[in-house]
């Protein structure tokens, strides 16, 4: 009996996709299912990222201009640029309202 056959086999970290480094792929995934965690958002971007919610959501607005991002995550990216487009619409509509 070989010592071969007694090795399990470890799980690797799913393999990023080109173009993207590890985290970043990894933040296009938690942006996918992040709303089904236990804890909230902020503490969960904390516990696996590491980074403020500020610094997560700088690295993610450059991932959705990002063309490795869209090819990696073409639904994902291209719903989340539509939502930030709304949000930066309705904040120009809001500034308006105030000085116009």
């Amino acid at each position: 009996m070989s010592v071969r056959s007694h090795i399990t086999a470890v799980p690797q970290a799913p393999a990023a996709e080109p173009g993207l480094s590890e985290r970043d792929a990894a933040i296009l995934e938690f942006e996918k299912s992040w709303w089904a965690a236990d804890a909230t958002k902020s503490s969960e971007i904390r516990e696996r990222f590491g980074m403020s919610t500020t610094a997560y959501h700088q690295i993610l607005n450059a991932l959705l201009d990002d063309p490795a991002a869209l090819a990696a995550q073409p639904l994902l990216v291209k719903r989340l640029r539509r939502l930030r487009e709304q949000r930066q619409r309705a904040r120009s509509a809001s500034r308006l309202a105030q000085h116009g």
